[in-house]
């Protein structure tokens, strides 16, 4: 391949990849590394790109295979790619599947390779050995309970397993989807979400059940799970993120497929009913009385029935605890839904090891130009730190600065600018201190939900809004998740979790449903200019970058002399 300077891509033999922002090809080259490398940073001109051996594997088991991958990269490169990342591609894609866990006889649970000498190998690998039983001509014996940590440590060697054990089967648990919902509108899954419980299902072989599927928020995750209940059919344990999550689910399961509520649950702190389908908080499991340290008295929920599926709601977000119960689970069926894999303690293996490979993801931009999605158009407007705000700023600590940053007082007058331009729009402002937050929601005479409001009087609230009898929500983090305000066309982002790209991508989410006149989505970020909360802002655009968006930089002075 000869030198083609038109390409969007520099590959490097370090495994990074640059990418043009301004070249044509920018949007069809983001698509493809997309699935099989994560964005590492995203300045103005060139974004870099990171192939790992986690972002290989993930591409391989949703069907890639490595010369498709360096195809796309040659076709794109300005230049010829490096012999060694040619060659790492393949390795590491010809890893995943090299190892497979299957049963063999007498039902035993075994890691099995065509490479006899890489079975000597794991034998004697300290982390993998302990939860191996013995060497047998078929394979090594794995320890039935610890199916879910001899994943891990493999992972944690480099040899991904293929998890071809099958699954225990659950309860049988008649459930269909609805042609038309209980409020009278026609109703059937999407085209990509089909694919989606396809990529999952996998015809009830054991070359599915297990994995995750990530879609953007409004595209329709809770719709994937029922798809995947009614393929499955089997009893269904839900976990997610809050009481307000869990009563969607059952508005939704009701509402368009034929449960009745008699055969729903609400484990919760509020009510504790065990049924058929039973929809819980990871809050709830991970509650124990103060001073016991080792018991988690609600786990016992996941043995409370034969489930036949486990669906992880914003897996991305699953505590500890639940993967260690997870890991001693996985005979069941995994479905784990996401908008974005990232997390901020770095357990994306965990995820892949013990929830199973990524299956299925689409493109934001790609459900947004079908209209599946509203148009997201997002601005940070930078703020100068307020003149009181300077020698406290100078003479903090680092975690102090990027509060004193967040809570910039004059980002008040931006937050009132931005309400007056979009008069009779729906509108959440979103922050993270609960001082700022109360201040925005007196300013403004608008209702404020945290964390200190009961779940019945924030429910009641969001219903006036779905209703348009509120046109104003001021949230803390607690509307970060699973709460579906189809109306919400602007979101005010006042302040945030540091660098967090998974928080970045959910309050985008919260306004991305599409909306009934066809209009766009406003997401404006206040940001204080030459700060800490600058430096973590870059960091949060992230992931939006990498799904195709981008944002439209002002200062605020500009901003409000152009108003």
């Amino acid at each position: 391949m000869t030198y083609q300077p038109q390409n969007p891509l520099i590959v490097q033999s370090d495994q990074t990849v640059l990418l043009e922002v301004m070249n044509p090809q920018f949007e069809e080259a983001r698509d493809l590394l997309s699935r099989f490398a994560e964005l590492v940073k995203s300045p103005e001109h060139i974004h870099t790109y990171q192939i790992t051996p986690l972002s290989l594997w993930n591409a391989a088991a949703s069907g890639m295979d490595a010369q498709s991958i360096i195809d796309g990269l040659e076709r794109l490169s300005k230049y010829p790619l490096p012999q060694n990342l040619k060659q790492d591609i393949k390795d590491y894609i010809a890893r995943y599947g090299r190892v497979q866990l299957r049963r063999g006889s007498g039902g035993a649970l075994l890691l099995q390779s065509d490479d006899p000498i890489l079975l000597t190998e794991i034998w004697h690998n300290k982390q993998v050995r302990r939860y191996l039983l013995e060497q047998r001509p078929d394979g090594l014996v794995v320890d039935p309970a610890r199916r879910g940590h001899v994943k891990q440590a493999m992972i944690k060697a480099g040899i991904p397993v293929e998890d071809l054990a099958g699954y225990t089967p659950g309860t049988p648990m008649p459930i269909s989807l609805r042609s038309t919902t209980l409020t009278g509108l026609p109703f059937s899954l999407r085209p990509y979400q089909q694919q989606a419980v396809n990529a999952f299902y996998k015809g009830g072989s054991i070359f599915g059940g297990s994995g995750v599927i990530c879609l953007p928020c409004g595209a329709g995750k809770t719709v994937v799970g029922m798809g995947a209940m009614a393929a499955i059919k089997e009893q269904t344990l839900i976990l997610t993120t809050n009481i307000t999550a869990v009563r969607q689910w059952i508005d939704e399961l009701l509402d368009k497929t034929s449960l009745t509520r008699e055969e729903i649950g609400e484990y919760t702190g509020e009510i504790k009913q065990i049924r058929p389908v039973t929809i819980s908080t990871y809050q709830m499991l991970t509650y124990r009385e103060p001073g016991d340290e080792q018991e988690f008295p609600h786990f016992r929920l996941f043995n409370a029935r034969a489930w036949g599926l486990v669906i992880y709601d914003e897996v991305h977000l699953l505590p500890a605890p639940v993967f260690r119960i997870t890991a001693e689970i996985q005979a069941m069926r995994r479905l784990g839904l996401t908008a974005t894999l990232i997390r901020e303690d770095g357990r994306e293996e965990d995820v892949f090891s013990l929830i199973g490979p990524k299956r299925f993801d689409m493109p934001w931009k790609l459900l947004e130009g079908q209209g599946f999605i509203a148009e997201a158009l997002c601005h940070e407007i930078r703020v100068a730190l307020h003149p009181d705000c300077r020698i406290p700023y100078a003479n903090a600590s680092d975690r102090a600065k990027f509060r004193i940053a967040s809570e910039n007082p004059d980002k008040l007058p931006l937050v009132r600018e931005l309400v007056h331009r979009h008069e009779g729009d729906m509108i959440l402002i979103i922050g993270q201190y609960l001082d700022q937050l109360e201040t925005i929601a007196a300013m403004l005479d608008a209702p404020l939900i945290t964390g200190r409001v009961p779940n019945r009087e924030r429910e009641a609230l969001y219903a006036k809004f779905r209703r348009g009898e509120i046109k104003i929500l001021v949230v803390s983090k607690v509307a970060n998740f699973a709460v579906d305000l189809p109306d919400a066309n602007v979101a005010i982002q006042v302040s945030g979790t540091f660098g967090s790209r998974q928080e970045e991508a959910q309050r985008l989410g919260r306004i991305l449903r599409p909306k009934s006149d066809g209009g766009s989505a406003y997401f404006y970020t206040l940001v204080t200019r030459d700060t800490k909360e600058q430096t973590f802002a870059a960091n949060r655009q992230l992931f939006l970058t990498e799904q195709g968006y981008r944002y439209q930089i002002s200062h605020a002075e500009d901003f409000l002399a152009n108003g």
